[in-house]
């Protein structure tokens, strides 16, 4: 049995795994379920990781809410999942590792490489999607709303007890043997509850990483079989082509995951991290902005007096300061009457914003916000770039009391509780392009 550890991340508990001694650290974010003990007691599955040993120092986790991690209701956020790919790392004393994201695993992963490059060597998608939900605007998708529905319906009497075919898993070669169903299902049952599980799925069917996949600056491989049944070849093809210097291995069959076929993939995964150099520093990553702006301040001032006035602001900093501290954000400058705060996720920058105008709300002051994820430029402590501006331009057409967020924050703020009204496609100033915007309801923010 493998020998598992807990590394603690916030209040959760997270289960991982070490294989092997090899010189480089490679964490493996996998999809699907996941149990350590039950994954590990399947051959196929053991063979894979102890090729992969061979020249790694292999990490395998349980997802939070998974297997012999900390378990809860509802599903995390991708950002509270990436701090728990940092908190493996931190308990194994890693500072940087190479990053393998697999099948529903490849946003967490991409989203983690694009947020901090400073921790990840190299990037790994094997099998990765980019959006499962299928539609006109998204043709490669696994599934429909309607597919959904009728999978979560079916879940309570499937849920570890039916399997419609492995080989939507494991190609065509494999066939269909019994120890190999009665394994997965095991795999299910041991992993998570139907209900348990039907929340992940949810909270899986509503990513989109579509916006965020030019943001990485890491060395990439993109791994995925053409005949993939699970998840269509061309998100792979997109990944590819957006990532800024990503190679793309297409390898005929339709397995989704190699695990009965090693050596079709853990070559070229070697070559790819033996091989390759270690990305420098990096000076552009994904973040999510935060701006708050109060609102008729210059009115407000000749109403109260400078003295008072500078007096309230000075209130008002140092609740915006201790909001953003305490939302693990940084704050990068203040704008007079506002804030310019930087996060590595956006379901935090956006509870912090709430709790800044609530804050300023009590001191008589009304505050506006803007959010906006995607990339920006590293400048000593500040930050600039295409995505500083959306965040600003996004936040000055906020009304008081208001947060207005861009669709790259609501595609990957699922699971979260947050809720969003759509108000439009709107310009810009001096940003290329229309731009959809979203006002969060505050009553969603917790």
């Amino acid at each position: 049995m493998p020998d598992v550890r807990f590394a603690p991340s916030g209040r959760a508990d997270i289960a991982y795994h070490v294989v092997g001694d090899g010189e480089v650290p490679l964490v493996w974010a996998q999809g699907a379920f996941t149990h350590l003990e039950a994954n590990w007691a399947f051959p196929p599955f053991r063979r894979f990781c102890e090729a992969l040993a061979d020249f790694t120092r292999l990490i395998l986790f349980d997802k939070r809410g998974m297997g012999m991690s900390s378990r809860g209701e509802g599903s995390a956020t991708l950002e509270v999942r990436m701090d728990d790919i940092g908190a493996v790392l931190d308990a194994e004393g890693i500072h940087r590792a190479a990053l393998m994201g697999e099948s529903e695993g490849g946003p967490l992963s991409l989203l983690f490489a694009a947020a901090h490059p400073e921790r990840v060597t190299h990037l790994v998608l094997q099998g990765a999607e980019v959006r499962e939900r299928r539609d006109r605007d998204w043709p490669y998708g696994e599934a429909t709303d309607a597919d959904l529905e009728a999978y979560c319906a079916a879940l309570p009497l499937r849920w570890g007890r039916v399997l419609s075919g492995t080989s939507v898993l494991f190609g065509d070669g494999l066939g269909e043997p019994d120890w190999v169903r009665e394994a997965i299902l095991g795999m299910q049952r041991h992993a998570c509850s139907p209900r348990e599980w039907e929340a992940f799925a949810r909270m899986a069917f509503e990513i989109d990483v579509r916006e965020m996949v030019s943001s990485v600056r890491v060395p990439t491989l993109v791994l995925h079989a053409d005949g993939d049944r699970v998840c269509d070849v061309e998100n792979a093809r997109f990944l590819a082509a957006r990532i800024p210097g990503a190679e793309l291995v297409e390898r005929s069959g339709s397995d989704h995951v190699p695990w009965f076929d090693p050596d079709r993939v853990v070559p070229d995964i070697r070559r790819f991290l033996v091989g390759e150099q270690r990305s420098a520093a990096p000076d552009r990553v994904l973040a999510t902005v935060l701006f708050t702006d109060v609102v008729g301040s210059t009115p407000l001032a000749a109403e109260l007096g400078d003295e008072h006035w500078r007096s309230l602001l000075e209130v008002h900093y140092r609740l915006a300061r201790t909001e953003i501290q305490h939302h693990r954000g940084t704050s990068v400058v203040s704008t007079g009457d506002g804030f310019v705060a930087r996060f590595d996720g956006p379901a935090r920058a956006i509870r912090c914003a709430n709790a800044i105008i609530a804050g300023a709300a009590r001191d008589g002051l009304q505050i506006r916000a803007g959010v906006h994820t995607g990339e920006v430029e590293l400048i000593g402590d500040e930050i600039a770039g295409l995505g500083v501006h959306i965040g600003a331009r996004i936040g000055a057409i906020a009304a008081a009391g208001e947060i207005l967020v861009s669709g790259s924050v609501r595609d990957i703020v699922a699971g979260s509780g947050l809720r969003f009204s759509d108000r439009g496609d709107h310009e810009l100033r001096g940003v290329p392009g229309t731009w959809r915007v979203f006002a969060v309801d505050r009553t969603s923010t917790g």
